[in-house]
């Protein structure tokens, strides 16, 4: 990156630290309507939203090439029950220069922590959000750059319970983020001002947390949002098997997802509160209770769980993943959770780091040979890393970056109607 551009990086997040003021401060956009009677992707309202800076992949500054609109949408939580969720819709200002209708992609972002300033419709608006002691800042917003730049509408789910104001953002829990992302694409159609139609292709896209959404989206769609003409899902860095990542992630810099994880199933699952809560000590208490209101700076800097071990949470000394290995009622909230039980039916991307030190390389492969098993055209793509990045979250990030464009131009020839080729011949002796 230019001298020059690192200074207007740092010039960019500083204005928008000085100068942006939250939109709806006080909550109010964000408050869920009492009681809500439509059907999963049915607009419950919205607002036009200004865009904040973007910084593309070049390094370079400018705005989103975009105008937003900030929504509430109805979806299904995992209880099968009617739920309101925030999030954005971008219309592009470039024209869509393939044929046929403007393509969708529905946009599921990596994690961004539990707390209601840590949604992405906040960051889209501010870059960098600092608020109520909480830091968060929008590292996705150049691969949303790239899509609203070849043309393609954008909308990006904030997940259920990230912004809106009524629950504890559920965190990794399969239904609630595969049904967050298929109404979001449900619901841009009917967007003020949107140009894409019912009719449009739409696909999928997300890294880590958000390769996660979208991975439980593209086997969910057949029965939950069969209607949505969905061409493709890339799924990067997918927590497919939480309990292995349990594993991978403690004693890392990121150490606090497991937090995060489990404030999110616990809000379903009473068996698994009442397992854990004889295993937990006052400072894993204090923790996960920190934890449920901060985002991903927090979690990196501010809870004092960077680097620590899980095993300071709990009065037997074992780290978490030993006590959900344990505890039959843990282990099968947590197994609940895995992703690669049922079929997708439109291609699908698998990429991970074969030396990701947070969402661990196996079990995403495994996600690749469950599916490629049950039939689906998978293109597994396997990012070899020489090192181990010990913790530092590098191995996980960096493919984020260097590998962002293929996965975009995978994806767009998807909606270009491009036919798919998938390599599950070769998983056998693929990294």
């Amino acid at each position: 990156m230019r001298r020059t551009t690192v200074c207007a990086v740092i010039g960019a997040l500083t204005l928008g630290l000085l100068t942006a003021t939250p939109a709806n401060a006080e909550g109010s956009f964000y408050d869920p309507p009492s009681e809500l009677t439509g059907s999963p992707g049915e607009l419950v309202r919205s607002e036009p939203m200004r865009l904040g800076v973007s910084v593309d992949h070049d390094g370079d500054v400018s705005p989103l090439p975009g105008t937003a609109t900030r929504i509430m949408y109805q979806s299904t939580d995992a209880l099968g029950e009617p739920v309101a969720v925030s999030g954005v819709y971008i219309e592009p200002s470039k024209s869509w220069q393939g044929g046929g209708d403007r393509p969708l992609v529905s946009f599921a972002e990596g994690t961004q922590g539990q707390g209601d300033p840590c949604a992405p419709s906040r960051t889209l608006e501010q870059l960098l959000v600092v608020e109520d002691g909480s830091i968060s800042i929008g590292y996705e917003i150049p691969s949303i750059y790239a899509f609203l730049d070849r043309g393609i509408a954008v909308v990006v789910t904030d997940y259920i319970g990230l912004g809106t104001t009524d629950r504890v953002h559920s965190y990794v829990v399969r239904l609630d983020s595969g049904h967050a992302v298929l109404d979001a694409a449900r619901v841009a159609s009917t967007v003020p001002g949107a140009s894409v139609t019912a009719d449009s292709p739409v696909g999928l896209y997300g890294y880590s947390q958000g390769g996660g959404a979208v991975a439980s989206a593209a086997e969910l769609a057949p029965t939950y949002a069969p209607e949505l003409e969905l061409k493709g899902a890339y799924a990067g860095a997918p927590p497919a098997d939480l309990a292995e990542v349990m594993q991978t992630a403690d004693r890392t810099a990121l150490t606090g997802v497991i937090g995060f994880a489990l404030n999110g199933i616990s809000q379903y699952d009473p068996a698994l509160v009442a397992a854990l809560e004889p295993e937990l000590n006052a400072n894993g208490r204090a923790t996960l209770d920190a934890l449920s209101e901060r985002c991903i700076g927090d979690a990196l800097l501010g809870t004092g769980t960077a680097f620590g071990s899980t095993s300071s949470w709990t009065t037997s000394g074992s780290s978490l993943y030993q006590v959900a290995q344990r505890t039959p009622a843990a282990l099968a909230a947590i197994d609940a959770q895995r992703i690669g039980t049922l079929e997708p039916e439109i291609p699908v991307m698998v990429l991970t780091g074969t030396k990701d030190d947070i969402v661990g390389h196996d079990q995403a492969k495994q996600l690749a040979k469950d599916w490629c098993a049950k039939g689906a055209a998978v293109r597994y793509v396997s990012v070899v890393q020489p090192a181990s990045s010990h913790g530092t979250g590098l191995n996980h990030l960096t493919p984020l970056i260097t590998r962002a464009a293929q996965g975009q131009s995978w994806l767009v020839d998807r909606l270009e109607g491009r036919a798919a080729y998938g390599n599950c011949a070769f998983l056998p002796v693929l990294p």
